[in-house]
């Protein structure tokens, strides 16, 4: 039902890219990437303008994610009716948010979503507590840290119940630690190894929103990372360019 949560607890290393409505996006969901990432916080799309989109990658193998705007249940909610398996809050700062996060992510008992019926890219199921049930134990909930305060707070964050990955914002962590856009100073290397460490202490996963310039995907992933958003077009480019000069 999410092949990404499964692949994360299994340990490997989830990839994915960013989408919008304009992306080709039945295409870059069978293209090999795990999931797409379409960001309503700081892109003109509303949550509820996604339904369609997200719609036209069922039955292909890459899971919708999407990133709301601010941690409030009706963004939330919206975000999961539109068909998110996959939920990104930015600016979550302390346990206290996470648990909240988490609390309007999932349905009763585990949390207050409010019902939204029975969807059918989860799987089909006997009666409405089995689906419930499913979709608490396999919705992906990836609250973003990106301030000071989040990461003296990260060893806390990470053992909420129910948080799969912390996402981190490459480039608002590194102004709120005073190194704007520095992604090699020691001081943001040494929260990166802070937040891998939080989370192998929790057994999630670390993830990045962009492989920050000057890192390499490597050194990440030796420090707990196993959540990546990486761009597409070039790839692409050169795939198209290697079929061409087949022909030529």
């Amino acid at each position: 039902m999410n092949r990404v949560k499964d692949m994360l607890r299994a340990g490997e290393t989830a990839i994915g890219t960013t989408a919008s409505l304009e992306s080709e996006v039945r295409f870059l969901a069978g293209s090999g990437f795990d999931f797409l990432l379409f960001d309503t916080q700081h892109s003109p799309i509303e949550i509820k303008q996604l339904g369609p989109v997200v719609a036209a990658m069922r039955r292909r193998e890459a899971i919708p994610v999407i990133r709301v705007g601010d941690n409030r249940p009706d963004q939330i909610c919206y975000a999961l009716d539109a068909g998110a398996k996959g939920l990104v809050v930015p600016m979550v700062n302390t346990p206290e948010q996470a648990e909240k996060m988490v609390s309007w992510c999932k349905y009763p008992f585990e949390g207050e979503r409010s019902s939204a019926g029975m969807r059918g890219e989860w799987g089909e199921f006997e009666n409405y507590r089995d689906y419930m049930d499913a979709f608490n134990e396999q919705l992906l909930i990836l609250p973003m840290i990106e301030t000071v305060e989040a990461l003296e707070a990260v060893d806390d964050i990470a053992a909420v119940s129910g948080v799969d990955v912390l996402l981190i914002g490459p480039s608002d962590l590194s102004i709120n630690l005073d190194v704007p856009l520095d992604y090699r100073n020691p001081k943001y290397l040494a929260a990166l190894e802070k937040i891998g460490t939080a989370c192998r202490n929790a057994n999630i996963a670390g993830g990045m929103f962009f492989v920050p310039p000057g890192i390499e995907p490597g050194e990440l992933v030796e420090l707990g990372f196993r959540f990546f958003t990486l761009p597409w077009g070039e790839w692409a480019k050169t795939g198209i360019q290697a079929g061409l000069a087949d022909l030529r």
